[in-house]
């Protein structure tokens, strides 16, 4: 052991002893510290049942409160509904007592009504009864004239194919041919000169199309125009803002979309019996652009015969030439003629060559000595069948005038006229009527004269009648009305033979449009104007006609100067109305329909045909 301390050693002692004088001072202080958390915890384990218990005790004193006042709300509740529930109870008894009451009153008001106006209303109802019976039975009587008047129409078809065969000597035939022309004139005395037919055409794809880039017009295509009956069509005219108004327009006949080529020309086809008795026959189409005009008149397939899509124009050819050749040979002749009136010029198709001018193609319109207007240097074709007439006709209708518009693409801007001229030899139709007449007066004179032929079935009583006796029966709607009347008379009496020329114009007038409906410019605007002055002027020739002016304005304008023979005189008229379906021309369908309504009540006065002896007795 070392005999000196060091005093590094000596400090180093000293502070661990300090050291550890104080671990020992913080850990006496860290046990006095558990010590008073351990007495702690020991005071809070013993004090958290009281608290927990004590909480519980109020929850539950929390919870019976809100009971209590929940049930009091109950009962407060069930108070409202009890009172609500009198007063409804209240409330339902009297409006009983009152509904009681009111009707109560309202019966003795009936009552007392019905004793005052009950004989009134009976009186009333009995007649609205009465009217709905006479419009029955007119409904009836309509009916019944309708049918009349076909089977009066369709007998003069069937007699014309009979009679020859009835009677077999040739002067018996004669003697029918005359029947046959009395009943003609009988029959135009009941239809008028100037008859009216109506054509409304289906829909067609430039229907959809917009009109006008300004879209100022409508372009619905909704159909307005509807067939009511075969003689009734109607307008659904429809305006922003205004009630709906139907307006009917009557017509002799009628043809719907559904209706064919065949069908409208079976309507005409009567028609062309007169020319073979002396009298001229004019059929004209009358529309708007796109109406169906050239497809009534011309058909579809010009070139093809016996199409279903042929027009008037060739059936009646067709039709024509059959009739001749009913005739003797060689006594008829027919020559055909084609021109145009275009900007109120009348100009020779016909004469139209590679190398004509317009000048050389002009021709004047006079009126001659007798009063009937004519067509100077007019070129005519002799023809000898429907054929060539077609041909005639297919080779110069490529030269018409023509031009695009807003409506139609291949618009005519000329008012067509092909004229089919008839020279013959045969008995004046007239002087006819006047000898059969004659005949039968000097009958009547004379009971004792024979007048039945031997040839005719009907001249021996014995005999067995055929099955169409009938259309000879005396019947009120024959003109046979007893034997003495007998459609055969004796053919002693001679007849003259005078020859006769007569005419068939059929025509394809220019569309009526207003200039905004066309949509044209600079020289087509001309046209159109052309076209509405010649239109307009033929609505004024009807309309004095119709009204029966002393003077009829035929010279305003070339159409209708040309026109004169067929439009008066003693000349047949057919107009054929073509219209367009559609909401997008409702305007000038309305205006087509209203010039067909005015050419209806044209009343012609015809001294040759106003006698005794086209009257029916």
């Amino acid at each position: 052991m070392p005999l000196f301390i060091n005093r590094d050693q000596i400090f180093a002692h000293q502070s661990k002893e300090e050291r550890i004088l104080e671990l020992e001072t913080e850990n006496a202080i860290l046990h006095l510290r558990l010590s008073e958390c351990l007495g702690k915890l020991r005071r809070d384990h013993e004090v958290e049942p009281l608290n927990q218990h004590q909480h519980h005790r109020d929850a539950q004193k929390i919870t019976q409160l809100s009971l209590a006042k929940l049930l009091a709300e109950v009962q407060a509740v069930k108070q409202d509904l009890s009172e609500l529930f009198a007063v409804f109870f209240s409330f339902s008894s009297e409006l009983e007592e009152q509904s009681k009451q009111l009707l109560e009153k309202v019966e003795q008001a009936s009552c007392s009504l019905n004793g005052r106006c009950g004989d009134k209303v009976q009186n009333l109802q009995a007649d609205v009864a009465a009217l709905e019976r006479l419009l029955e039975e007119e409904k009836e009587k309509c009916s019944a004239e309708r049918q009349r008047r076909k089977e009066l129409h369709n007998a003069l078809v069937v007699t014309t194919d009979l009679l020859p065969a009835e009677c077999s000597e040739t002067k018996v035939r004669e003697s029918s041919s005359t029947f046959v022309v009395v009943i003609c004139f009988w029959l135009q005395e009941l239809r008028g000169n100037i008859r009216v037919h109506c054509r409304v055409r289906p829909l067609l794809p430039f229907d959809y199309g917009p009109l006008s880039t300004s879209g100022s017009r409508p372009t619905s295509s909704e159909e307005v125009v509807s067939v009511v009956s075969n003689d009734t069509v109607m307008v659904n005219c429809m305006k922003t803002g205004m009630p709906t108004q139907n307006k009917l327009f009557e017509f002799e006949r009628v043809h719907g979309p559904e209706d064919s080529q065949e069908a409208v020309f079976q309507e005409v086809k009567p028609l062309l019996t007169s020319l073979m008795d002396g009298y001229n026959v004019c059929i004209m189409a009358y529309g708007q652009t796109g109406s169906g005009k050239t497809h009534t008149m011309m058909g579809s397939q010009l070139v093809e015969e016996h199409s279903a899509q042929q027009g008037i124009v060739p059936k009646a050819a067709a039709e024509l030439f059959r009739l001749i050749s009913e005739k003797p040979a060689g006594t008829l002749s027919v020559e055909v003629s084609v021109m145009e009136v275009y900007n109120n010029e009348v100009l020779d198709l016909l004469a139209r060559d590679a190398q004509a001018s317009g000048g050389e193609q002009r021709r004047e319109v006079i009126t001659n000595s007798s009063g009937t207007s004519q067509v100077t240097s007019l070129t005519h074709e002799p023809v000898r069948d429907a054929s060539e007439v077609m041909q005639v006709i297919g080779s110069v209708l490529k030269l018409r005038a023509h031009c695009p518009t807003l409506v139609h693409a291949d618009s005519s801007r000329s008012h067509l006229i092909v004229t089919l001229t008839i020279s013959s030899k045969s008995p004046n139709a007239l002087a006819l009527a006047r000898k059969l007449q004659s005949a039968k007066k000097e009958m009547q004179r004379s009971a004792q004269k024979e007048w039945w032929s031997p040839g005719c079935r009907r001249a021996n009583p014995g005999a067995h009648r055929s099955s169409n006796d009938h259309l000879f029966a005396s019947t009120p709607s024959s003109p046979c009305r007893s034997p003495s009347h007998s459609p055969c008379p004796s053919p002693r009496p001679s007849v003259s033979q005078a020859p006769f020329r007569t005419k068939l114009q059929l025509v394809d007038l220019a569309g009526s449009e207003c200039v905004g409906m066309s949509g044209v410019s600079g020289a087509a605007l001309w046209e159109v104007s052309c076209i509405n002055r010649s239109l307009s002027a033929l609505s004024d020739v009807l309309g004095a006609l119709a009204e029966q002016r002393p003077h009829v304005p035929y010279r305003n304008s070339k159409l209708t100067h040309v026109l004169q023979d067929a439009i008066g005189g003693d000349a047949k008229l057919l107009v054929m109305l073509c219209v367009s379906p559609t909401q997008r021309f409702v305007t000038e369908s309305l205006q087509s329909l209203g010039f067909g309504a005015r050419a209806r009540q044209v009343q012609k006065e015809l001294p040759r045909r106003k006698n005794s002896t086209l009257k029916m007795k």
